[in-house]
């Protein structure tokens, strides 16, 4: 990992390396997906069944998983594995219910205004899968939708090599309140969910994360379906004082730096001498973890201890950062907490991994990346919903305001606008050529 001591070589150093490029361009790999969407859209579920046996599943002679299947797959969990995502599902209901809103409205003497807020109509949930199994983000993406109160929630996933599903992701597709499981991944689970196949319904929002494929298909079809947010690589920055546990650090790093080679890592500290107790924590535990040469990549590339001149410019640099996770594991958390304005998801304090917010805490654990909690938030509750706004004005209420609303329209130059306004003050004359007489008001 690269050390940098701010005071020597300057804050501009320091911002380079902790402002990642969000930049997700790829003109091969676009190329690609272009041809893989335009597939979908023309030819439906052939076209999903040829792609997902050429990347997936060899044998794949269906789309959906049937329900039978879910039903065994339930059997299959071990016991303490359904208590864990039972208890994991439990958590993340109870926190998204605090985020729900209802429609609302503000009664004026002779105006009201206000705002429906309704639930999507459909949504379709992305999971990685193929030979790995992630039933977390099915629960941190469904239940938040659930709660939102979608009703129909649908899920695209890569097949096993078999042409299965995991059974602990059909587990926490059950639980989490998912209606239909599609074994369809990749660029063309995106198109799929966005236009509609004979099997796959078309949705009104795609969310959960993916490869750059998944990602490059989520920015091309945005318009034709809405999306969440386009993830990047993960990322964590751990902000310590002096007083931190070196061990904790050390692990919190690496726990995202395990994901990917690309993932970035960082730690921001004012002592130097907890900064060299870190790297020393790091190396030492290295040389026992299985995931050993993806470590030592992503810290070789994107990883980097910052040594600050006080605790205030660490917090600082953590907001240009603006880390998907920000551990504070500093003496006063939570007065740090006060300063925070740009991160993901924030773990306060020397007990709280990122282990905990990524399984079992309750917020949801797709969050925004690269840099870009300048200006997202984390996937939530609204999320799902939409918002619609209500005007009424009695006439006495327009005529009051009549004299502003026509001097706004004549500054931008839209006359008509001016004279709608107008024609409702008077009362109205028939239409010529017509056979029928305005409404007087009489």
């Amino acid at each position: 990992m690269r050390v940098l001591h701010v005071a020597t070589e300057g804050i501009e150093a320091a911002h380079a390396i902790l402002r990642r490029d969000t930049l997700q361009d790829n003109p091969r790999v676009e190329a690609v997906v272009r041809e893989i969407v335009a597939d979908v859209r023309a030819r439906g579920d052939a076209a999903l069944l040829e792609l997902s046996r050429r990347f997936d599943a060899p044998d794949l002679t269906a789309l959906e998983v049937p329900r039978a299947d879910w039903e065994a797959a339930e059997r299959q969990v071990a016991p303490e594995l359904r208590a864990a995502v039972e208890q994991a599902a439990a958590n993340i209901a109870a926190f998204h219910e605090k985020q729900r809103r209802t429609s609302w409205l503000d009664a004026q003497p002779e105006r009201i205004t206000g705002q429906l807020v309704r639930p999507l109509d459909r949504v379709g949930v992305y999971v990685p899968g193929g030979t790995a199994a992630y039933p977390s983000t099915v629960l941190m993406t469904a239940i938040p939708a659930r709660v939102a109160g979608v009703p129909e929630i649908l899920l695209c996933t890569p097949a096993q090599r078999d042409g299965t599903v995991a059974p602990l992701v059909l587990f926490a597709a059950k639980v989490a309140g998912v209606q239909h499981v599609f074994t369809v991944g990749g660029a063309q689970a995106v198109a799929a969910l966005a236009f509609g196949t004979q099997t796959v319904p078309a949705v009104d929002k795609v969310v959960g994360p993916g490869n750059v494929y998944v990602n490059i298909a989520k920015r091309l079809l945005w318009g034709v379906v809405d999306i969440d947010m386009l993830a990047g690589p993960s990322e964590v920055c751990v902000v310590a004082d002096a007083g931190a546990n070196p061990a904790f650090a050390a692990m919190d790093l690496l726990t995202q730096a395990e994901h990917d080679p690309e993932c970035a890592a960082y730690l921001i500290t004012p002592s130097a001498e907890f900064a060299r107790a870190v790297e020393a924590e790091i190396e030492a535990r290295l040389a026992t973890l299985p995931r050993r040469a993806i470590l030592q990549e992503a810290l070789a590339q994107h990883g980097a201890i910052l040594v600050a001149e006080s605790l205030e410019q660490a917090l600082d640099l953590a907001n240009v950062c603006a880390p998907e996770h920000l551990a504070l594991m500093v003496r006063d958390p939570f007065a740090a907490l006060g300063r925070i304005k740009n991160a993901g998801a924030i773990l306060l304090g020397d007990h709280s991994p990122q282990t905990l917010g990524d399984y079992l805490a309750g917020p949801s654990h797709t969050l925004p990346t690269s840099g870009t909690a300048r200006f997202a938030s984390p996937l939530h509750v609204d999320t799902f919903v939409k918002k619609s706004s209500f005007i009424y004005y009695t006439p006495g209420a327009l005529e009051t305001v009549s004299s502003a609303l026509t001097a706004f329209a004549r500054a931008e130059g839209f006359e008509t606008h001016a004279q709608a306004v107008e024609a409702r003050l008077l009362p109205l004359t028939p239409i010529q050529g017509g056979d029928q007489a305005g409404f007087s008001g009489d």
